[in-house]
């Protein structure tokens, strides 16, 4: 076995000794470090080598903080003046998942780079961290590499604003597919639009 594979043998046991250290250290870390905030390297090279980062010019990595847990609905004194159905106020779930608000605060952060992947690095009680790959796009290594300056297309701005990164991807449903997909492509509110628009042939 290569050197990756023993590092990703070690993040599969997240419950070992060895591991339960040091996420519980990296935790108190990073809990006293800004909600987004630049890392010199990825924590978990192995990870970020598989979701496309090289070590090379024009790629970085930056740590993002979440808080954890559900949306409460942002109405005073929970009073929501509508019918009963939209009531509810705790107990609410936001549509996108975490990894997805950290790529999109990352790429707010950074308007000039482009975010590329993103992987979970460590939690606590309040926050879940994640490290996103970005992707300089104006950068010579990146422009010429002809394996990744797909990124540089001016259609890649802000990936991660429109759903279009793999947790973004993931929140759509889109990493169903065969039977109980049908519904998801292209989209849920395209297929709800041609299943509810008449369309009759104009007579000739």
């Amino acid at each position: 076995m290569g050197a990756y594979k023993y590092l990703a043998e070690l993040w599969r046991k997240k419950q070992s000794d060895v591991m339960r250290f040091l996420l519980r250290v990296r935790a108190w870390e990073y809990r006293h470090l800004p909600a987004v905030h630049r890392a010199s390297r990825p924590t978990r090279p192995d990870k970020a080598r598989r979701l496309g980062y090289k070590a090379k010019q024009g790629f970085v990595i930056y740590r993002v903080r979440v808080r954890r847990g559900g949306r409460k609905r942002p109405v005073s004194k929970g009073i929501q003046y509508g019918k009963p159905k939209h009531q509810g106020i705790t107990q609410l779930k936001f549509a996108r998942n975490k990894r997805s608000v950290a790529e999109e605060r990352a790429g707010r952060k950074c308007g000039n780079l482009r975010v590329l992947n993103s992987y979970w690095v460590n939690q606590d009680s309040v926050y879940k961290y994640y490290e996103v790959i970005m992707v300089d796009p104006s950068h010579k290594a990146i422009r010429r590499d002809p394996r990744v300056n797909w990124i540089c297309k001016p259609v890649m701005k802000h990936r991660e604003r429109r759903g279009l990164t793999s947790a973004g991807r993931k929140g759509r449903g889109l990493h169903r597919k065969g039977h109980g997909s049908r519904k998801l492509r292209p989209s849920i509110r395209a297929v709800w639009k041609k299943h509810n628009t008449l369309s009759v042939r104009r007579y000739r």
